[in-house]
């Protein structure tokens, strides 16, 4: 079944994300997540740098699909103009991916600000604009492309804030929805009380909202998230969890079912971030009773 199918269905969507192996041999990937195929309904690609060697996402993508899984194309706007982002999606869509998942920012942390909006507006633009030729079955420049695109556009939004979203956060998702988001996808969701509080304010949108979900293996790998990703982005009770726990495996597995069963009552899905741990991603599915 399609990503699409799935959120038309309004079943409780399972997505999972995967790194483009710098170098570009993806065969231990695929390998790694044939023990969950038919399991989740898409797999998004990130691109990753490493020492000046970038992972190639679209190819990825391709040989995902190529191994029966529902890949979804992931890209940001910061960095690239129309042409570049066409260019991209193009070659995305002719390699058979109809899935996009698009960040139009980095994860805010201060909130409302007129710099931050003004980024915002230049990046949906550009994506906004793009798409919309590809629809029409033209570039940017008004060439005609060799066949119309169509994605099931997904969008990152924060949603950390609880019941006190910032205006901006709202105008950003109402532009989205604008533009065609299928779905929000959230930044990594720990707190379910807080989070219910914000869909409070994010469903007005009527837009399925999709729950990032970070797999925290140990302690260790809690406080590297924290000082290295985001401050106060893994919570201290998962980190005590984990470093109290004399089986670190059974510890973590029971914290993703816990958060996992809490979010099937609030929102349309899950977006599983193994961080490296794809060979172990079938255990957590099936603690949480996932497919």
């Amino acid at each position: 079944m399609s990503l699409k199918d799935a959120f038309a269905k309004k079943r409780f969507v399972v997505t999972s994300e995967v790194q483009a192996p710098a170098g570009g041999d993806s065969r231990d990937l695929v390998e790694n997540l044939r023990k969950i195929r038919g399991r989740v309904d898409g797999v998004s690609v990130a691109d990753i740098e490493l020492e000046g060697v970038v992972g190639d996402t679209i190819k990825t993508c391709s040989l995902l699909q190529e191994n029966r899984f529902e890949a979804i194309y992931q890209t940001t706007t910061r960095n690239k103009n129309r042409i570049q982002l066409q260019a991209d999606l193009a070659e995305a869509h002719n390699s058979g991916v109809e899935n996009l998942l698009v960040f139009t920012e980095d994860y805010r942390i201060t909130g409302d600000s007129l710099q931050e909006m003004m980024f915002f507006h230049v990046d949906a633009g550009k994506i906004g604009s793009v798409l919309e030729h590809m629809r029409d079955g033209q570039t940017v420049e008004g060439q005609p492309l060799e066949k119309k695109a169509e994605f099931v556009l997904g969008s990152g939004i924060e949603s950390g804030w609880g019941k006190d979203v910032p205006s901006l956060e709202m105008k950003e998702m109402e532009e989205m929805t604008r533009i065609g988001a299928g779905y929000f996808l959230t930044t990594p969701v720990f707190d379910l009380d807080r989070f219910e509080k914000f869909l409070k304010q994010a469903g007005t949108f009527h837009v399925p909202i999709i729950a990032e979900v970070m797999i925290i293996r140990t302690a260790g790998m809690g406080q590297f998230l924290n000082r290295h990703l985001k401050s106060g982005l893994v919570p201290p009770w998962i980190i005590e969890k984990l470093s109290a726990a004399p089986d670190k495996q059974k510890a973590s597995l029971e914290i993703f079912r816990d958060i996992v069963h809490g979010l099937k009552d609030l929102c349309q899905g899950v977006h599983i971030i193994s961080i490296g741990g794809e060979d172990k991603l079938r255990h957590y599915l099936d603690a949480a009773k996932l497919a």
